[in-house]
């Protein structure tokens, strides 16, 4: 699961198949920017503009460029390469995002939190590297996040599907686009690791759903003792 969830363009596959909702995206390789430039910008042409163009496998928001204007784009493409050599662009989802956490149960089945929002001041553009780790001052979490409920609810009942369609276990924080005045609901990613400090978004959901931090690392651990080694 963790393998599928790191790379992005797979995760979409596998979201996808599923029936979930996953935004429109697509995948630049090596070859294909070395040897097919001219057919790799048309297809990305047709997501339209703005999109996020991104490093397939790689974390913390690394190497991201939101692309406003064409001729940003091969720029973008290349700053993404830098960390790796396949890419994924996406289509901007309307909205703001919202994370939930999963977490399963003693019968395999996953459970889910109310989502919580990162809250951001206006004049962030997107929630990037500097912002995530240097940006105390600009973010704020919003537990629970403040969301129509029938949203919260489809929020809640997608975060359980992802997680069983890409095979997780334990643990996933499932990040979403939620846009009350389309009524929309869209996964942006699924992280099989979360962060876990006592003040991350993963735990403080469960603590708001009375899951305290040290009963939260018991049930994580019971989990995993309970389960056999090898395939199963």
């Amino acid at each position: 699961a963790s393998a599928a969830a790191m790379d992005k363009p797979t995760t979409k596959v596998l979201l996808h198949q599923a029936g979930l909702p996953a935004g429109k995206w697509e995948t630049v390789t090596a070859r294909q920017w070395k040897h097919d430039r001219f057919e790799a910008m048309g297809r990305i042409e047709n997501l339209g503009l703005p999109v996020f163009v991104k490093p397939a496998r790689a974390g913390s928001s690394l190497g991201i460029t939101k692309v406003s204007a064409a001729g940003d784009l091969e720029a973008a493409i290349t700053k993404a390469q830098a960390v790796d050599p396949r890419v994924i662009v996406e289509q901007e989802l309307t909205g703001f995002e919202v994370e939930c956490a999963v977490l399963e149960g003693a019968d395999g089945r996953p459970r889910t939190s109310e989502p919580g929002r990162i809250a951001m001041d206006d004049d962030v553009v997107f929630y990037d590297y500097e912002t995530k780790y240097f940006g105390e001052d600009t973010v704020r979490l919003e537990i629970p996040a403040k969301i129509p409920a029938h949203l919260a609810t489809q929020v809640r009942q997608i975060a359980g599907q992802a997680f069983e369609a890409l095979g997780c276990e334990g643990l996933a924080r499932v990040d979403f686009f939620v846009d009350p005045e389309k009524e929309s609901v869209v996964i942006n990613e699924v992280n099989t690791m979360p962060g876990f400090t006592p003040f991350s978004m993963y735990p403080k959901l469960w603590e708001h759903m009375g899951i305290g931090y040290s009963q939260l690392m018991e049930e994580l651990i019971s989990l995993a003792l309970s389960r056999p080694v090898g395939l199963r």
